[in-house]
């Protein structure tokens, strides 16, 4: 078993690094992101799912043609390849985030590289 509390994640992300990365296994990864009041999402699709678990904060959050308000206990799921930011972030905004497989472990958009035997299509 790994565990980290939220002190340690928050110190681990303490800097000039909006995303910290503290877990990765074979099947996924997660980090902490955390954005200022005010401040700009610069993501852009990654080829990864990715789940979004809002710790703390409150912002708006586009994925595709869809927008909604996220805040803390929120759980937002972006499929891969999906254009998605928050936005309009009005309380500094702290976020799990866990992509699946490990962030930039899939092939270009549209293809995946799946471990053998995790159960699902290769394309």
């Amino acid at each position: 078993m790994k565990s980290w509390s939220e002190a340690q994640l928050r110190n681990a992300a303490a800097g000039d690094r909006a995303y910290v990365e503290f877990v990765r296994e074979e099947s996924m990864s997660g980090g902490l992101y955390v954005l200022a009041a005010g401040a700009i999402d610069g993501q852009s699709p990654h080829t990864e799912d990715e789940l979004y678990v809002i710790v703390s904060g409150r912002a708006r959050f586009t994925a595709g043609e869809e927008t909604r308000d996220a805040a803390a206990g929120d759980l937002i799921f972006v499929p891969a390849n999906v254009p998605h930011r928050f936005h309009d972030i009005t309380q500094e905004l702290s976020v799990v985030v866990v992509f699946a497989p490990p962030e930039y472990s899939a092939g270009p958009a549209g293809t995946r590289r799946y471990p053998s035997g995790h159960g699902r299509t290769q394309s």
